[in-house]
């Protein structure tokens, strides 16, 4: 073996026992768990035993002589691993948050007079969720004073822990950062975050769009809403308004109408003691005339009568007419 070779496989070696290399991998995909073993000697998988633990000692991986051993792994890691023979890595599937940590790669030379560690390798899994798009939705869609918009802007399941999320209004690039308080909520299970922000917005004279922005990891990757657009108050114009006014009076005008031509006929109506009176008239002036007639029968007994009261009636007419 030539200097150069053996340089490498020292080197890699060192590496393998000293050096940590990490691997980033998204919620439930797939991570790779590496083992950069140089087999320099060239041994057969008959003659190495490989295995993985985690940062517990549990077992995730473990092949004795070439044959997996089931009965070795963790009831934690059953069913989730597979073992690429030609790049040396474990994979590790349906990764949860709980799987974040190192992981360990151990090779062993066995003879017959036992097992002598050739290699050892750390591996760093990091674990990831992509928070959904920030969404943002009013509370109520506006005040008793109809002068500002409450709006909530909320983003679910993800990971790490996000830094900051707050408000942004054009025109202006205006940011709220101080106005807006995150709430952060943790999922005992699935351990990804959703987080939300409230705040109210005045209803100005010109229409604004406002937007959710979500910082959620330290390289200062942002996330940012759909805009939300807010209109300024809608008064009627100004020559609609007149007509309103107009409509009003007018129709206050034909009530106030009715309202008195209704109260006049009331008044001219006749009453009880007028209609007594005019009946009382007309039987004395039917009487009077039945009296005429009579007089002026032929051959009445009474017809001295009749002239006294028709001179006496005539005199009261007289005396009426000259008073």
């Amino acid at each position: 073996m030539g200097l150069y070779k053996i340089l490498l496989v020292i080197f890699l070696q060192i590496y393998g026992i000293f050096g940590t290399m990490t691997s980033l991998v998204y919620f439930n995909e797939t991570g790779k768990l590496f083992c950069n073993f140089p087999n320099s000697q060239n041994l057969s998988w008959n003659e190495l035993v490989i295995f993985w633990q985690d940062q517990d000692m549990l077992v995730l991986f473990d092949l004795l002589q070439g044959i997996e051993q089931p009965k070795s792994v963790n009831s934690k890691y059953k069913g989730r691993t597979s073992f690429d023979r030609d790049s040396w890595t474990l994979k590790l599937h349906n990764v949860q948050i709980q799987d974040k940590g190192t992981y360990t790669c151990f090779i062993h030379h066995k003879k017959p007079g036992g097992m002598i560690p050739l290699f050892q390798m750390n591996s760093e899994l990091s674990v990831r969720a992509n928070f959904s798009q920030p969404e943002i939705t009013p509370i109520s869609n506006r005040t008793e004073h109809s002068d500002t918009v409450n709006l909530t802007c909320s983003s679910t399941n993800g990971y790490p822990e996000p830094t900051r999320m707050w408000f942004l209004i054009e025109p202006g690039n205006i940011s709220m950062h101080n106005n807006s308080v995150m709430k952060k909520s943790q999922n005992n299970v699935t351990k990804l975050y959703t987080v939300s922000i409230s705040a109210s917005f005045p209803i100005g004279t010109e229409s604004v769009n406002i937007f959710c922005v979500l910082q959620h990891d330290q390289m200062m990757t942002e996330l940012r809403s759909l805009s939300y657009k807010i209109d300024p108050v809608q008064l009627p114009p100004a020559q609609d308004f007149f007509h309103w006014i107009v409509a009003a009076i007018v129709t206050l005008a034909v009530v106030f109408l009715m309202v008195f031509l209704i109260l006049m006929k009331n008044r001219k109506k006749p009453g009880p003691s007028y209609e007594r009176e005019t009946i009382q008239v007309e039987a004395e002036e039917k009487e009077q005339l039945e009296e005429r007639v009579r007089c002026y029968v032929p051959e009445r007994s009474d017809e001295a009568q009749c002239v006294i009261k028709v001179s006496k009636t005539a005199s009261g007419d007289k005396s009426a007419t000259d008073t």
